[in-house]
């Protein structure tokens, strides 16, 4: 499949010895758990020939700066949401922010994207439409709107878990005491309300970061961002699969990594949580 249809048998016994195919299976796999651990490296790409892990580390800072933006912006933006139902209950807010997620949560992200390629990128020219501008400055405003993109697609769900846990706490008996003693309600709010109603949320938002992964993914096939994204599917069309492994390997590190810090940061931020360690 690699070679195509009319390879010749020496061109396919290349392939097969580069690719380490003409090893045992327990040969195949001790090469590839040695190289993987003494050089993090899951081989060399089969169209460019180079490692691995070059093709990925060259691609990583846009699409980890890209994930970065879209996160602060989903929790910035759910925060500021959340506050506003929660203590505006049953009112005209809460009414529309409750129907926001309703309506958007089943939006697919690379749709969205489109949406606002049409409106902010060709309407009204405020955002480029597609790829990386050089330096900070350039590359924090070109990757805004694919951000957006991301983490439009995280906020509903962020937004009903952290309303549903701020109106629990809210009329749980120490609030009620709080208000008693004349604490200010400002104080009230973001001091006690909000410390112990996002816990759950934090969880749920470790969650959401492995899936922000993959929609980061889609998302730069359809802003053209030469990230990872461009680069496994521009792996998959051409059967590159050292590649393909590779990446799959590192998203799945990432979220290992993504978990255990959603722990440690948990377990600092609850008092209980610690008192029971």
């Amino acid at each position: 499949m690699i070679l195509g249809e009319y390879a010749t048998d020496e061109s396919i016994a290349a392939l097969r010895h580069t690719l380490g195919l003409d090893l045992s299976l327990w040969e195949q796999f001790v090469r590839f758990v040695r190289t993987l651990f003494t050089q993090g490296d899951t081989g060399h790409s089969i169209v460019s020939d180079v490692s691995v892990r070059q093709l990925i580390s060259d691609r990583a800072p846009v699409t980890l700066l890209l994930i970065a933006m879209a996160a602060v912006l989903a929790v910035f933006v759910s925060l500021i949401l959340a506050v506003a139902a929660a203590t505006n209950k049953d009112k005209l807010i809460d009414h529309l922010i409750r129907i926001f997620p309703a309506i958007t949560l089943g939006m697919p992200v690379f749709w969205v994207g489109l949406l606002l390629i049409l409106l902010f990128g060709v309407r009204l020219h405020w955002f480029p439409v597609g790829g990386v501008r050089e330096g900070w400055a350039g590359m924090l405003y070109s990757l805004t709107l694919p951000a957006i993109t991301v983490a439009f697609s995280q906020i509903p769900t962020l937004v009903r878990s952290l309303r549903a846990q701020m109106l629990e706490v809210l009329e749980s008996d120490f609030v009620v005491t709080l208000r008693a003693a004349a604490i200010p309600r400002r104080v009230i709010l973001f001091k006690h309300v909000l410390r112990n109603s996002a816990l759950p949320t934090l969880m749920l938002l470790g969650v959401n970061l492995s899936y922000m992964i993959g929609g980061t993914l889609v998302v730069e096939q359809v802003f053209g961002i030469k990230g990872i994204g461009s680069l496994l599917f521009t792996s998959i069309s051409s059967r590159d699969f050292p590649v393909i492994q590779g990446i799959a390997l590192y998203c799945a590190v990432a979220v290992v990594v993504i978990g255990l810090l959603v722990e440690i940061f948990a377990w600092w931020l609850d008092p209980r949580t610690k008192e029971k360690r």
